[in-house]
């Protein structure tokens, strides 16, 4: 592989995963960790709880339909919060009301992605929802978000109106599920292998190096 091609890199991840929040810190590691290999990071849509409708649900009703009761989460919420602090983030079950259908949420940060703020994007709407308790179901609460990233109000505004790419990213997502992705976060890396889960930023950065090598590589070795 020419030094100059960049190995891309596609996470397929929700919002509302937890664990696809601390891995987008820890890839952020592993990229710091690999600075001489360029990249090329494509956020890809997934749908964690695909059976939530569009209006969202309360969170209470969500931890009861997944979980059996808002207390059995709360040993879970305590793990996840220890790791995502071990990461320099907020992770405060206790300010999610609502439980949000993440579909526009996919239309931003593909919108955004245009622009080249896929990645802030992404991250504003996970903040919002991790650490502030933002319900992401809410349409204006979506358009303050694409706004502090730089996105335009008025046509967000008008695109979240719109049926404009729910199509592309339903079918993304779908696509994903068909090709056996059933765990988020997933990174795969140049096409060739992927890795599931929030691993450690030296195994992500492994993967990198192993990826800018080209697909002969261990063939070779």
């Amino acid at each position: 592989m020419p030094d100059t091609q960049a190995v891309q890199i596609d996470v397929v991840s929700d919002v509302v995963c937890p664990w696809c929040f601390i891995g987008k810190r820890r890839l952020e590691k592993a990229l710091a960790l690999t600075p001489d290999v360029p990249v090329e990071v494509h956020w890809r849509p997934y749908f964690l709880n695909d059976w939530i409708p569009r209006a969202g649900i309360s969170r209470a009703e969500y931890l009861t339909t997944k979980f059996g009761s808002p207390e059995r989460y709360v040993g879970i919420a305590k793990r996840v919060s220890m790791a995502a602090a071990q990461e320099g983030l907020v992770y405060d079950s206790s300010k999610m009301t609502r439980q949000p259908n993440t579909l526009d949420c996919h239309r931003l940060i593909r919108w955004a992605g245009a622009r080249g703020l896929a990645p802030a994007m992404k991250q504003k709407l996970m903040d919002l929802y991790f650490t502030e308790g933002g319900d992401l179901s809410d349409r204006e609460t979506l358009v303050q978000a694409a706004v502090a990233v730089g996105l335009d109000a008025n046509e967000v505004r008008a695109k979240l109106a719109s049926d404009e790419d729910v199509e592309q990213v339903e079918n993304e997502a779908l696509s994903a599920k068909e090709a056996g992705i059933d765990g988020v976060p997933c990174f795969i890396f140049g096409g060739q292998f992927a890795v599931s889960g929030a691993q450690a930023p030296e195994t992500l950065a492994e993967m990198i190096r192993r990826a800018a090598k080209g697909p002969d590589a261990s063939a070779a070795e």
